[in-house]
This record gives C-alpha cells, structure tokens and sequence, in this order.
C-alpha cells in the first residue's frame, strides 16, 4: 500500500512540476492568439469603412486632440470629452483604437480605451486625459501596459528598449513610427512628462518598476520619425535581434532538458535493483515512460510554443 502511495504521489509530483513548468509559456500563447484575433477583426472593419466614414472618423480624433490643448486642468477630461471618447476611433464597438509593434521586444498588442485593469490584464491601454494616438504637432499619446503578468508577457521586457530604438503604431489604416529619445524613472505622482509638447510629436509608453515592486514608472518616450528612416533602423537591428532570439531558445531548451535530465536520474535511482520491467507496478512503469519522454515532449512544446508565441500581428494596414 505504502509502495502504491508513495508512486501516486510521485507522478502527481511530475505533472504538477510539467503543468508549473509550461504555464506561463501556455498562458502566453493564449493571450497572443486572442490579441491575435481581436486585431484581425480590427483590422477587417477598417477595410470595411469608406472613405468618408474614415476621413471623418480620423477628423474627430484630431479635433479631439486640439480640443484637449485647451483644457485648465490638463489631466481631467471635461463632461463633452469624456462622453464622446469611448466613441472616437472605436469601429466595431469593441475599444479597440489601433494596435502597437515593438519590434526590439518582440511585442504586437492591440491598444484599447482607458486603463482599467481588465484591459490591461490582455492588452495595452490608452490613458484617457492623454491624445489620441493619431498623431499630429503638439499631441502627446501615453501607452499603459502591465509586466510581469504570469499569464502575459505585455509589455514586460518595456526595460529592454533603449534611446534609437523604434516602435509603431496602426491607428485606422494610418501608420505611425516613434524613434525612442528618452526613458525616464519617476513617481506614480510625476507626471509632468506625459504633458503635449508645442510642435512635437510623442508617444510614450508606461508600465510598473521595478519589476514586482512597482513602486514608480517606467516611461519611454518617442519621437514621431518618417516610416522610411524607422524601416532602415530596424533592417539595420534585425541581425541583431534575431541572433539573440535563438540564444534564448537555446536556453531554455538546455534548462528544460537539465530537468529532464535531472528527473531521469531520481527515476533512476529508485528503482535500482528492479532489473526487468515486469517487476515494475504497474503506476511505476507509466511514471518510467513519463519521464524517459519528458525530454523530447517538452522540447517539442518549447519549439512550438516559441514559433507560433513569436507571431506578430497581421500585416493587414497599408500606409496612407
């Protein structure tokens, strides 16, 4: 009885190590395949609308921008504004206003209205007070995004990028490419740096720090460049890029086949001294074959989940 206990406790003891160890990798993949879908359908209404639709829709969302210019409390919306910005550039009635790519982080999210935590538990938010993310002189679009979410990668690696690195963002079929020309450490209650500029173009993107304290803010800011000279900046990085994505796979391929490793010579040494398999009970026989194909099954979930987690977006928005 003690022999029988002593498996079933062991093979509850691999799956639950198997299921930690996959988690967020499984996690992360959903999440990528929703924001995935959710930009997909995004992108299928702005090929939908006509042209007048469009030009009026991006018409109202700079109007709104200069609106926003003649506030006396610039972090408050007035009761105009905040009844008509959950409409602005909202085409199908889902929130979604466009979506971002950071290309040096491996990132591709669709941006929402507002900040509450059920946006941005999948996804990046747009901080309301702020402008539209249309672009223009004298806007200033702040991006907020959550790291460290065991169940999403978001905008967890935002501490990566450095100054000259680029980002875009695809607002109705506009494109619009942000060279990164500050970062910036401040209190949640400093926020003098996410105010418009006169004549500039920024966006910047916010999230906690440091990493699971959250005590202050993140921001990197962005300067609006030509989509021509982003394109040569980020052809310029792309070796780059790509040959530290497969340092990465590597290592992790190498930490999950250490456990494996690690988990055959436990398996091992218990059972020394039973020579043949039929002497195995039956529950220690399954937990053999587990472990001996641990190995190869988690290297083939790695593989996978790293190629299809690396997707970004659909390509579908043209520049105008």
């Amino acid at each position: 009885m003690k022999k029988h206990l002593s498996t079933i406790f062991l093979v509850v003891l691999l799956l639950a190590g198997v299921s930690l160890l996959l988690y967020p990798t499984v996690s992360d993949y959903w999440n990528t395949l929703h924001a995935t879908a959710a930009v997909t359908s995004y992108a299928q209404a702005v090929r939908e609308l006509d042209n007048e639709k469009y030009e009026q829709m991006l018409q109202q969302a700079q109007e709104y921008n200069r609106g926003l210019l003649k506030r006396e409390n610039p972090f408050l919306l007035g009761p105009e504004e905040r009844e008509a910005y959950p409409s602005l550039l909202d085409l199908d009635g889902t929130g979604i206003m466009g979506y971002i790519e950071i290309p040096a982080i491996d990132v591709s999210l669709p941006i929402y209205h507002g900040t509450e935590d059920s946006v941005l538990q999948i996804a990046v938010g747009h901080l309301e007070w702020t402008s539209l993310p249309v672009g223009g002189e004298s806007t200033h679009c702040v991006l907020s995004g959550h790291r460290g979410l065991p169940s999403a990668k978001l905008f967890t690696n935002l501490d990566r990028l450095t100054v000259g690195d680029t980002f875009v963002i695809r607002t109705l079929d506009e494109v619009l490419t942000y060279e990164v020309d500050q970062i910036s450490i401040v209190l949640p209650t400093e926020t003098d740096q996410l105010l418009p500029t006169e004549g500039m173009d920024y966006v910047t993107l916010m999230t906690c720090t440091p990493y699971g304290i959250n005590t202050h803010r993140l921001l990197v800011r962005g300067s609006r460049i030509p989509y021509e000279e982003a394109e040569q900046i980020m052809e310029e990085t792309a070796s780059e890029e790509a040959a530290a994505s497969t340092w990465e796979e590597k290592y992790l391929q190498g930490v999950i086949l250490g456990i494996a490793a690690a988990l055959v010579l436990i398996l091992v040494i218990r059972l020394m001294g039973k020579r043949q398999i039929g002497e195995m009970e039956p529950a220690e026989f399954v937990v053999t074959m587990l472990v001996a194909n641990l190995a190869a099954i988690l290297r083939q979930c790695t593989t996978f989940f790293t190629f299809y987690g690396r997707k970004t977006m659909p390509d579908t928005l043209n520049i105008r």
